[in-house]
């Protein structure tokens, strides 16, 4: 795979929340035939009512795919699928079309492709499984929780987490994975958005099968219970304790502009350059509002670290199997965020180098 010929390569991201998105639309700006495999964990907000009242199949997350898929995601039609309705249980209006949808249609797939049509959306979103699943974690201090809005607003960071039952994997959404040239983990919530889709047995078997490069896009910074004081191999490590074990071949993480001058030349032939500089200060730290989802579990602002990233950091991660990017790829107005224009910059230069799985 060459830098000239990205409309043949197939790429699948594999999350949800605000985190997939950003991958989305950075591979769809490269001209990369893109898909998402979602995690079906959510019952929180809206998603968690409509799962409660109406038995649907969580629509929250898939929402938020199909509009960053879409070939206009700043239309009316599109905006108005995340429109939210303050004075009726906040509900975002893509959710109950898509819940509406699976009752008139027949099934939550058909409800997918519809909405895939109205939004002309330029790629596929699939569930990682039609079942019914519960969340579940426990700590770092050995605290229990049920459900993803638990789990997502614990107090201190995950240890593991699991699914109740045994689900089985969406047929389409594992064969998106077998197809993939690239396979794109994250960014996002880490063990709430992530790591749900590597608990579905056929879904994990599907990327240990595939011939395509894995990579790992790291949040950029602290903003939920579940990753909180984590650095960054601390995230990896994580994943390969949930299956990604000799299956991680990249991870692409986050450093600040700061930084420019405190780097080393690494891995030449994929003309990338690793972090040398300390530990980030307490300059890196700073005040942001609390997503609506945790509205009620957490204060309305939390201080928010970025992940730690050091050189020793990055060694033991690599000891690991898999080589780091670094890059600063924040987006100036939303600084937990990617930028998807900076983030496409890293996924086009991994993308040069072939689409074999790497093995150093």
């Amino acid at each position: 795979m060459t830098l000239t010929d990205l409309s043949e390569c197939k790429a699948v991201v594999i999350g949800g929340g605000t985190g997939a998105p950003q991958s989305i639309k950075a591979l769809l700006s490269l001209g990369v035939q893109t898909s998402a495999v979602v995690a079906m964990a959510d019952d929180g907000g809206s998603t968690g009512i409509l799962r409660q009242r109406a038995g649907a199949i969580p629509p929250g997350d898939i929402r938020k795919c199909l509009v960053a898929m879409s070939n206009h995601p700043d239309s009316p039609l599109a905006r108005a699928f995340q429109y939210r309705f303050d004075y009726a249980d906040n509900h975002a209006l893509g959710n109950l079309i898509l819940t509406a949808l699976s009752d008139t249609a027949g099934s939550f797939p058909s409800a997918i492709a519809i909405c895939e049509h109205m939004l002309q959306c330029r790629g596929h979103v699939y569930p990682s499984t039609l079942d019914s699943i519960v969340l579940s974690g426990i700590t770092r201090d050995g605290v229990k929780l049920v459900g993803q809005a638990n789990v997502s607003a614990s107090r201190t960071a995950l240890d593991r987490v699991w699914l109740e039952g045994a689900p089985g994997a969406y047929p389409p959404a594992v064969k998106a994975i077998l197809d993939a040239d690239l396979i794109v983990l994250g960014p996002g919530s880490l063990f709430t958005s992530i790591i749900p889709n590597l608990l579905v047995p056929q879904i994990i078997e599907a990327i240990r099968k595939s011939p395509a490069r894995t990579v790992f896009v790291c949040s950029l910074a602290d903003m939920q219970g579940e990753t909180w004081g984590l650095d960054v191999a601390e995230h990896v490590e994580a994943l390969l304790d949930h299956g990604m074990r000799g299956r991680l071949d990249v991870v692409i993480i986050h450093r600040t502009a700061e930084q420019r001058d405190q780097v080393r030349q690494h891995t030449p032939t994929m003309h990338f350059s690793v972090v040398t500089g300390e530990e980030l200060g307490a300059d890196t730290r700073f005040t942001a509002e609390v997503p609506s989802k945790h509205a009620g579990r957490l204060p309305e602002k939390v201080q928010i670290r970025r992940v730690p990233v050091t050189p020793a950091l990055i060694a033991r991660i690599e000891s690991q199997g898999p080589v780091c990017l670094c890059r600063d790829m924040a987006d100036p107005l939303r600084p937990t965020w990617h930028d998807p224009a900076l983030l496409a910059d890293v996924f086009k230069g991994v993308l040069a180098t072939g689409s074999a799985r790497l093995r150093w």
